[in-house]
């Protein structure tokens, strides 16, 4: 197969997996392939995701509540193994609809209240707690224009970029280039207007910067796709200052941790219900390295 070389049918059909990393997990359908329950804690929130960039901006959020005193904010997570289809059983389909992590539960509210959508989630959290999204109006909606803007631009580099450029079963230069293209745009956006601003929207630390540091930020640290040197991000000076300013915080440190399955023993923590968690981690909630 070459770029030029596919003609698409007059109707597609799914005939085949499609190749590359994700292929045993993606089909054009929804809803539940098995029946499973999801697990419950002890407290009102359940958290069931993962420590990809989406699940990690729920999981610092979390965290950064705690951090400011939200003793109501304490939560379970339960890690969601996406390669394995886990986001296509019944129970968390029962959460989220959509099958993708993360998904919240608030057994505080109506016997129950489900929440997906990392976006979602942030604000739902935000409104409860009343922390880190603003409330006069010019300064909330700055906040939420740079929310939206993640939740709309992080596509372009995760499901584009990255995928062609990293999980692609084969490497074709105009897509790379299409989507690399955009990243760049995008992070020459966000070092122009860091320049002018400590965080996303000024001075205060808010829920846009939750959502724009766990993609932007972790790609100008090295930490997504192995793409660094590629995209010239070090030429993105405000950006860095920005990301790594974010990363140095005691509940960042701790959210990236929560629910993630790879990298060194003392980077993951797979189930997080308690604050000792991080402390007393135990055999059953934190895993062996990959190889």
């Amino acid at each position: 197969m070459s770029d030029s070389g596919y003609q698409p049918p007059k109707v597609w059909t799914w005939d085949s997996e499609s190749g590359g990393k994700f292929a045993n997990i993606n089909r054009p359908i929804s809803g539940a392939t098995h029946e499973k329950e999801l697990p419950r804690g002890k407290h009102p929130l359940q958290l069931y995701s993962l420590a990809t960039p989406n699940g990690v901006k729920v999981t610092v959020m979390l965290e950064e509540l705690l951090e400011t005193g939200v003793t109501d904010a304490e939560y379970d997570a339960y890690m969601v193994n996406i390669m394995e289809g886990e986001q296509f059983s019944s129970g968390f389909v029962g959460v989220n609809p959509n099958s993708k992590i993360p998904a919240l539960l608030d057994t505080s509210v109506n016997n129950g209240t489900p929440i997906f959508e990392s976006g979602a989630i942030l604000v739902y959290l935000a409104e409860k707690f009343g922390k880190f999204l603003p409330t006069e109006p010019s300064a909330r909606a700055q906040c939420m224009s740079w929310l939206f803007w993640q939740m709309g631009s992080g596509p372009f580099l995760g499901g584009g970029f990255g995928h062609f450029y990293a999980y692609a079963p084969e490497k074709f230069e105009y897509p790379i280039n299409r989507f690399a293209m955009e990243v760049k745009r995008q992070l020459d956006l966000l070092d122009k207007h860091l320049a002018e601003n400590e965080f996303m929207c000024g001075d205060d630390y808010t829920i846009a910067d939750m959502a724009i540091w766990p993609w932007y930020g972790v790609l100008v640290q090295g930490g997504l796709y192995e793409a660094a040197e590629f995209l010239d991000v070090a030429s993105y000076k405000n950006v860095i200052r920005w990301a790594d300013q974010i990363a140095a915080r005691p509940a960042v440190k701790r959210g990236k941790m929560v629910n993630r399955g790879w990298g060194e023993p003392h980077e993951q923590l797979h189930e997080r219900h308690d604050a000792s968690d991080f402390e007393l981690r135990t055999q059953d909630k934190i895993g062996e390295p990959e190889e």
